[in-house]
């Protein structure tokens, strides 16, 4: 969770903190203190629908795997490139925005130096993203609390430097500019989210990475809000609108020479932690894309002794060096965000894709609260945003969409295989010959993963198992005929044999185990056999005349030779009916797939496990 923390935390604490305030003063103010805190809450829907999502799939991508799973693959397709192009351009940004504080700290340093330190720190984050996405974090770490360690000195000694004059007037251009600011301002917390892409190399992601997307969230929040405080409290309004460079500037007021310093250190401290986290970030949108077939194959190779996916992480530093080298990079950073304010919009709508695709296997361990109403709010906001950002940036967005479009078309259409959660809702309302599984089988995969399950033979048969949905009235002697067909079938054996055994077995005493539940079994001859036959009646079952009808049917068939994992089946089916919600979801889930998914991922303690 460190790790986790300090990747979230360094991709947010960048030139938003040292070099925006004094741009955004210019706009509001003082009051810009409050535009941080509006800020900070604008990416609340974004983060809380991430988290969801990366606790139900915690796989390398990120936001394009949510996106490609919940929307399909053309959206996911401009979701990988947007993403990966954001995060790129950006990490390069953060790289070359060492040279404001190197010209001001030495001002000697020429524009061609400025861009080969860059390069130069671009080449050493690939080799260490390379060699180690755990040594990568740990760097992250070391870096990110000394960074933290500076600020808040920076913060504590500030304090009685402050003269409370400087906040007046709090409002000298009204709530208007400080909602415009605002605007300006989010941008700064977009870096927040992106620990998400890497997911898959987290240990525990159903609680690593909520726990540190969120203290991360909290921490920065605060570190923003009073660095912002003391620095406009220390400054003078001229002094404040007149430099690139507030928080050294406002060191320099009560420390001189010595304080400049260290604030443009942690300056670059923070540029730094901001490049090697979006690197490492971005990387994983290839990698991703690749293993979907999406993307060459070659991109989605992994080094066997560092684990770390090679092809990706040099391609990724590659193109970030083209920018630094070439390309204007301040022209183009507004693209970016506006792609990161898309793609915010997008997770919103992915999380509320999933849900209402009704998927069994779609289980997220944390939950964000107040659906839909936080994720409709998040995404009208962020589209209000985005068009703030004016004509250029959509244009440029609109082409970056189109070239997607047909890479996808020319590519991606023809290799991609998997479904998503359109199609699951598209299902609920259409006829079930559309029905797909390839999500939900993936999901449960994924969570099988997640929660390092290891399966064990109840798990073999209950996949292999036939599955019977009964949507019309039936009475025990009919669903003994449905079960003897199927029996029948699989061992090879005449359904009266099996329907014999059935009556047999009812009349010495019901299966009848609770309400709601049966689980009829029986022995047949030979050695070595065992299956499970279920079966759903929405309607229900009547058993009894006076006992409420069954709607859950585990019916068992095994040789004497079986006699102890028969009792063992017993024992996990009555671990799973226990699960809560485990029935209502039974009546309500759409086909003998999810039926079969809501057993397998039900928790019961398998065999092995303590």
């Amino acid at each position: 969770m460190l790790e986790v923390f300090s990747i979230s935390s360094g991709a947010m604490i960048s030139s938003g903190l040292f070099v925006l305030p004094s741009i955004v003063f210019l706009k509001s103010g003082p009051s810009i203190i409050l535009s941080y805190i509006f800020a900070a809450l604008l990416v609340i829907p974004a983060m809380l629908s991430k988290a969801e999502l990366v606790t139900a799939m915690p796989k390398a991508g990120g936001v394009y795997f949510f996106v490609h799973r919940s929307l399909g693959p053309l959206f996911g397709t401009f979701a990988g490139f947007a993403s990966w192009f954001s995060l790129s351009l950006k990490s390069a940004f953060a790289l070359v925005g060492i040279g404001v504080f190197l010209e001001q700290v030495f001002p000697g340093v020429s524009p061609g130096t400025v861009k080969f330190i860059a390069i130069a720190f671009t080449v050493f984050f690939a080799i260490l993203n390379i060699f180690s996405v755990k040594k990568s974090g740990r760097f992250q770490v070391v870096l990110l609390f000394g960074l933290i360690g500076i600020l808040v000195f920076y913060i504590f000694s500030g304090l009685n430097y402050i003269d409370v004059q400087r906040y007046v007037p709090f409002k000298p251009y009204g709530w208007k500019s400080i909602l415009t600011v605002t605007g300006m301002i989010f941008i700064s917390f977009g870096g927040l989210t992106k620990v998400a892409s890497i997911a898959e190399e987290v240990k525990d992601p159903a609680i690593t990475i909520p726990g540190g997307m969120f203290s991360a969230f909290a921490v920065v929040v605060l570190l923003y809000v009073l660095t912002i405080f003391v620095t406009v409290g220390v400054l003078d309004n001229a002094e404040l609108r007149g430099t690139l460079t507030p928080l050294s500037a406002g060191a320099a007021k009560y420390m001189g020479n010595i304080g400049y310093i260290i604030l443009s250190l942690a300056a670059m401290l923070s540029f730094i932690t901001t490049a090697n986290a979006g690197l490492m970030a971005a990387s994983r949108n290839p990698l991703a894309m690749s293993k979907d077939n999406l993307l060459p194959a070659f991109f989605s190779r992994v080094n066997l002794r560092f684990k770390t996916p090679v092809i990706a992480v040099l391609m990724t530093a590659l193109f970030m060096i083209a920018i630094i080298s070439f390309l204007d990079i301040e022209s183009l950073v507004k693209v970016a965000s506006t792609m990161m304010l898309i793609l915010f919009s997008f997770v919103n709508i992915s999380l509320i894709l999933m849900r209402e695709s009704r998927i069994v296997s779609y289980k997220p361990a944390f939950k964000a609260p107040l659906y839909p109403y936080l994720q409709i709010a998040g995404v009208a906001v962020y589209l209000a945003l985005i068009i703030e950002m004016g004509t250029v940036p959509l244009i440029i967005t609109s082409g970056f969409f189109i070239l997607s479009l047909v890479w996808y078309l020319l590519y991606s259409k023809s290799r991609s295989s998997k479904d998503s959660a359109l199609i699951h809702i598209a299902e609920r309302v259409t006829a079930k010959d559309i029905e797909s599984s390839t999500l939900r089988d993936e999901l449960r995969e994924i969570l099988l993963e997640r929660d390092e399950i290891i399966e064990d033979r109840f798990d073999s048969i209950i996949k292999g198992a036939r599955i019977i949905d009964l949507d019309v009235d039936r009475d025990v002697k009919s669903l003994f005929n449905v079960l003897s067909k199927a029996f029948s079938e699989i061992f090879n054996i005449p359904p009266k044999t099996v329907y014999d055994l059935l009556e047999k077995r009812e009349a010495e005493t019901t299966t009848v185990i609770q309400t709601g539940l049966a689980m009829p079994h029986i022995i047949i001859e030979g050695n070595s056999k065992f299956d499970i036959v279920i079966v759903r009646s929405k309607s229900g079952i009547n058993f009894l005349i006076d006992d409420p009808p069954v709607h859950i049917v585990f019916a068992l068939a095994g040789t004497k030779d079986e006699r102890n994992f028969h009792l063992q089946a017993l024992m996990a089916i009555a671990q799973i009916v226990q699960n809560k919600d485990f029935t209502n979801n039974w009546i309500k889930v759409r086909g003998p797939e999810d039926l079969r998914n809501l057993i397998l991922l039900a928790q019961r303690v398998r065999k092995g496990e303590v």
